[in-house]
Formats: C-alpha cells, structure tokens, sequence
C-alpha cells in the first residue's frame, strides 16, 4: 500500500526547488568545452595574465565554475616567469563584478547542498590569492563593484576606479556580512567609514572610492583600454614601473585643469590651514578678484559651460610658465577695497 495521499501532496513541492537546483548545479560544474568556458575569459597579452569576467547580462557575478577557472590560473601566472603583471576586469559597461551568485547559492543552502559550503570557501581562498599575489595585480573596476566583485580587486596592489564605479557592501540588507575580507580592509580605512559602508551597505561613487582608500587611482573610463595597452607594452616590469603608467594617466586629471588655478589653489590651501575663517575669506576675496581680472576664469567657463567642447586654451598654458611673482600679487591686499568682515 502507498503512502497517505496527503503526504504525496507535502512531498511533491520539495521536489521542485531539488529540480532548480540540479539544474543549477548542472550549469556550474560543465567543462571548459561548454558555455561555462565563456563565463570567464583569461589570455596571456604582451606582458599580462588578462583576466575577464564575461558574464554581462548578469551583472559579471562570480559563480563557482568562474572561481575554479580563475584560482589556478593566477596561481599559474604568478609562477610563470614571463608573466609581469595581472590584470582582472569586467564585460559590458555596466559592472566590474556585481558580486557573488547569491541565487544558486540561497538554493543550495536551502536543501543543504556542498555548493553552500564549496562556493564560501574556495572564494575566500581566491581571495587570499589576490591579497599574496606576488606580481603586481591590477583590477579595472569600471562599473558595478559589490561584494564578491570587491574581493576580486581590493586586497591587491592597484584598484582603478572610474566615473562609473559604484562601490558597496551590501550584505547586511539580505542576512550575510561584509565577507570576502570585508574584516579586514574596511576597519583599515580613514576614520570610521568602513563601519558605517558595512553597517549600512552605503553606496559611493567614482572618485569618492580613492577619497576612502578603497581605491588607488582614478581614471576616466573611456581612457581604461589605452591604459591597459600600455601596461602590456611594458617590458619586463616591477610593480614601480606599473604605478608610473597608473600614477600618469590618473595625473592627466589634473593636466586638465587651469595651471594659474592649480597655484593658486594650492597656495590658498596651505596658507588657510593656519588662518581664521574670517582671514581665509579675506583672503579668498583677494583671488576671486584675480580670477576677475585675468583669462582663464572666462575661458574655463566658455569650455564648460558655454561652448561645451571641453577643450580650455589656458594662459599661460603650463605649470611652469606660472610664475611665483605673478601667485604672489594675486595674494597681495586690495587696500580700501579689501573684504571687511
């Protein structure tokens, strides 16, 4: 005789989160000639280990066949004597990597599946991967930057954010914590911030990210694939040489900028760290009277505002051109016309 019809009826739902799960499992664990293989792009290009998340339509997130395809690939490539530097980055546009695949991993939980157990682990041992890796490591994280995606870049040597990075630990909005070494790099940031981006799962973007140590350069994104062609053409480099080419093109930002404000500015800043408040607005009032009296305020406004082409013809039209009689006269005292406060 078979069992009572009511607990046929109780038993056939637990069949189908079992089934989503098999399926789920079947897609993880397919070999390299599958689709999977996709999932994950890694090629040797000049003098880079390139790795490339290649999950676009999901946001780059990192699943288990990705993580098994990246570990020992690294491993390779920090032995190997003709790789110099690693590069890790996202597809699409949109993400660097948006974190882990929470989806397969709350089904496997559910029904008490290893892939719970297997996909914490071997992520946290990739993490520790990037964190000791001994060639110098660099992640693009051009986009999305969340979780697992923030594992994969922040615990190595040089993390280039730009205008469309968005940066979060979002984990205490759904029951988990700030994993992936989230203990250890977020109570080492300036001040208290790393507790309240783990406590709130707070969101910063673009350059807020270097302000907070999470990055270490800033980039603009459409200039991310000539940076990286020139960190392969490097012959044979060391992590110096690797900063030199990041620290240039995150200093061509300020290349933007007037060379008479860049002085001026500078001055003001170590001049006003030690005056009043009513002394730096004085002071303040002196050079919002230079800038009325010379070129580049108009200039600058014409190119931003007005015109729009972003291309300012500043003069003089260097750093070196600006003379230091010419900063200091913008400090002098306006006598009767001076700001009284």
């Amino acid at each position: 005789m078979g069992p009572p019809m009511g607990l046929v009826v109780r038993q056939l739902p637990r069949l189908k989160p079992f089934n989503r799960l098999q399926i789920i499992l079947q897609h993880l664990n397919m070999s390299k000639h599958t689709d999977s293989a996709a999932e994950v792009l890694l090629e040797k290009r000049g003098c880079a280990g390139v790795i490339t998340m290649n999950r676009p339509k999901a946001l780059n997130a990192l699943n288990l066949s990705m993580i098994r395809q990246i570990y020992p690939q690294l491993k390779t490539w920090e032995r190997d004597p003709e790789t110099f530097l690693i590069i890790i980055k996202g597809t699409g546009g949109k993400a660097f990597c948006a974190g882990g695949d929470i989806r397969a991993i709350t089904d496997a939980g559910k029904v008490g599946d290893r892939l719970a157990q297997d996909f914490f682990r071997e992520e946290y041992i990739l993490n520790n991967a990037v964190g000791t890796c001994q060639k110098p490591y660099v992640a693009l994280i051009d986009g999305i930057t969340m979780g697992g995606g923030v594992g994969l870049s922040v615990h190595g040597h040089f993390r280039v954010a730009t205008e469309k990075t968005l940066f979060a630990m979002p984990e205490t909005a759904i029951g988990l914590f700030p994993d992936v070494g989230g203990g250890y790099f977020l109570p080492r940031l300036s001040g208290k911030i790393g507790y309240y981006l783990a406590l709130t799962g707070f969101r910063l973007k673009g350059r807020d990210l270097q302000k907070a140590g999470i990055a270490t350069h800033f980039v603009e994104s459409e200039k991310l694939p000539a940076l990286e062609e020139d960190l392969m053409a490097l012959k044979s480099p060391s992590k110096e040489n690797v900063a030199d080419v990041l620290n240039s093109y995150h200093m061509k930002t300020i290349n933007k900028m007037s060379p008479t404000s860049l002085k001026m500015t500078l001055r003001q800043l170590r001049e006003g760290a030690s005056m009043t408040l009513q002394d730096v607005l004085t002071m303040e009032y002196r050079l919002s009277q230079a800038c009325m009296s010379g070129h580049d305020f108009y200039e600058g406004v014409r190119a931003v505002l007005i015109d729009k082409d972003q291309v300012p013809k500043w003069k003089p039209a260097t750093l070196e051109e600006v003379t230091d009689e010419f900063v200091d006269s913008c400090f002098k005292s306006l006598g009767n016309s001076d700001l009284k406060l």
